[in-house]
């Protein structure tokens, strides 16, 4: 603009009518009710047959069972060194009840530290087994001969497995498959040797293992169970074998667990807020759905009766190839009868659907409550963002049959409670306060119950990021 020029303001158009935002002072806005991102389908408690439980604890009656020592040994890690619990080395069978201190504690300092590349062998089938391995990290593959000379793949061992623990209280056993790192592992080795060694210092480590060796061998059917016998296909006059059928003489009893909150409500919002929502009632209502989030974590997750840690340890399996192909689907399904259900995280769904569609696969789904669910041989996958994934991207896929009658994986509630609102759900009037605030108690009763070991299964270390 030269020098001179005349500037020119433009003046906008004087208004006409009433603004937008004027008018919505007259208006009457459409509102919806308070929304929750927290809220998610829920598919595990709308899956679980609830069982009534009178007195808040349910029994679980079982036969008696023989197998033990069948757990898992935790670590400790110190920069690149790995060292056993000592107290952990009772999961081993042949140390099972075994309780001094001092004893573990040697015992977890003579174990020794060796690390396996992928690929690498670790024993060889038919060798001597004079030594235990205590898988700290990693995978093993369990390799032995098919029916016509190839090799087979038997199973796959992770983080926190052994194997060669009859070596402990066998001086002849040879390992019947050979052993090979299927990635980069560390494990501790702890020989036999090193454990006679010890037995002749400590009386405690030399009474025990005399002891265990004493016992008869308890005849026991493929589950571990005590035996029952039985005749068939005799003729004539044979003799009827005797027998009765033992019970175990603890069994597991579970109490109900609780979740609670005490929701505060003003009274001045209670009784001058109603329009054209309640304002308590919405207030209760997500209280309510955070509880049954709540609820549904603490199903999969708790330490005393969640899923994840309640399954047995011989029905938790390893992906052959990290991650969740058809094929370990399979082997999940292959462990039970009558399956009802796969519960994963829906990453873990989603790289299934990768892995079918690698091979051409194109999983089929059903129908359940109206809605269509992915399924695997005619199983629904459902979605539960409770499974948690792990910072190395690893998950878990749980599979499982439901019901008391099959028995499978139950769940326990106690109905009729005070003030109840929901099945095993009440609200408790708590009283007002000096500061016009009005409480109220919301609690929730529930728990979990796995009748027998196999009703429940877990593909664990499931990659969710395998892009390849």
């Amino acid at each position: 603009m030269s020098v001179g020029d005349e500037v020119r303001t433009v003046q906008p158009p004087a208004q006409q009518s009433l603004g937008t935002a004027a008018a919505r002072n007259l208006a009457t806005t459409t509102k919806t009710p308070p929304q929750m991102q927290e809220i998610t389908s829920r598919w595990l408690l709308r899956a679980l047959p609830w069982l009534q439980v009178q007195g808040g604890t349910y029994r679980v009656n079982r036969r008696l069972s023989y197998a033990v020592g069948d757990g898992r040994v935790t670590f400790v890690q110190t920069g690149d060194r790995v060292a056993v619990i000592p107290a952990e080395l009772g999961e081993l069978p042949a140390l099972r009840g075994f309780d001094d201190e001092e004893v573990l504690a040697e015992l977890a300092n003579r174990c020794e530290q060796r690390d396996f590349r992928a690929g690498e062998t670790v024993v060889i089938s038919g060798d001597a087994a004079d030594r235990v391995y205590l898988l700290a990290h990693g995978k093993v593959e369990q390799v032995g001969e098919g029916p016509y000379g190839d090799e087979t793949v038997l199973g796959v061992l992770a983080d926190g497995a052994y194997f060669g623990d009859q070596a402990l209280v066998d001086g002849n056993a040879t390992w019947q498959y050979t052993a090979r790192a299927a990635t980069a592992c560390t494990v501790l080795v702890l020989t036999r040797l090193d454990v006679l060694n010890l037995a002749e210092r400590a009386g405690s480590l030399r009474g025990h293992l005399d002891g265990l060796a004493s016992v008869p061998a308890q005849r026991t059917n493929k589950y571990g169970e005590a035996a029952i016998d039985l005749s068939a296909g005799h003729v004539g006059e044979a003799v009827v074998p005797h027998t009765f059928v033992d019970y175990d003489a603890a069994p597991r009893e579970y109490e109900l667990s609780v979740a609670q909150t005490v929701l505060k409500v003003h009274s001045r919002v209670a009784d001058l807020y109603n329009e054209p929502m309640n304002q308590t009632e919405q207030q209760l209502r997500l209280t309510v759905e955070a509880l049954r989030e709540r609820q549904e974590h603490e199903l999969v997750n708790n330490r005393e009766f969640g899923l994840l840690n309640n399954c047995d340890y011989g029905q938790r399996i390893q992906p052959y190839d990290g991650a969740p192909t058809p094929d370990d689907m399979d082997e999940l399904l292959s462990r039970r009868r009558g399956s009802k259900l796969f519960l994963a995280h829906p990453q873990a769904i989603a790289a299934f659907g990768r892995e079918c569609n690698k091979r051409g696969l194109n999983p089929a789904t059903v129908d359940v409550g109206g809605q269509h669910v992915t399924a695997w041989r005619g199983v629904p996958i459902f979605p539960c963002n409770k499974i948690p994934i792990s910072g190395a991207r690893t998950t878990s896929i749980i599979c499982m049959r439901t019901g008391e009658k099959e028995q499978g994986v139950v769940g326990l509630q106690q109905s009729g409670v005070p003030d109840e609102i929901e099945p095993g759900m009440s609200v408790r009037f708590m009283g007002i306060d000096e500061q016009a605030i009005i409480s109220y108690l919301v609690t929730a009763y529930y728990s979990a119950a796995v009748l027998v070991p196999d009703a429940l299964g877990v593909l664990e270390n499931v990659e969710v990021s395998n892009w390849r």
